[in-house]
């Protein structure tokens, strides 16, 4: 199996479109690294360019909305403006808001 890579994490994130959202679950099984769920987190509080990298489009499995380097705050900001509703802390219709990812060959 190869390693999981910062690069590719950050690729397949930046396919996830504004309105949508992914978990890290997800994102480690469309890697090919299924039970990287927390190195896929690891990852994401190392992003260097978030305005680029969009991990505030990473949430929880469950759809609560996870953390965020920037406080849960901006981050439920940055989703409402994305058209993303909540209920207290979880996403209004998650399944339905959960981005289908597929990896580029």
């Amino acid at each position: 199996m190869t390693p999981l890579k910062a690069k590719d994490v950050h690729d397949l994130l930046k396919t996830v479109p504004e309105g949508q959202v992914t978990t890290y679950g997800d994102l480690a099984r469309a890697l090919g690294h299924p039970n990287a769920a927390r190195a896929i987190g690891q990852i994401m509080n190392k992003n260097p360019n978030p305005i680029v990298v969009p991990c505030h489009r990473v949430v929880a499995w469950d759809g609560g909305i996870g953390g965020y380097a920037f406080g849960i705050k901006m981050k439920k900001e940055i989703l409402k403006k994305e058209g993303l509703a909540f209920n207290e802390n979880t996403i209004v219709d998650f399944e339905k808001k959960r981005a289908k990812l597929k990896r580029e060959k």
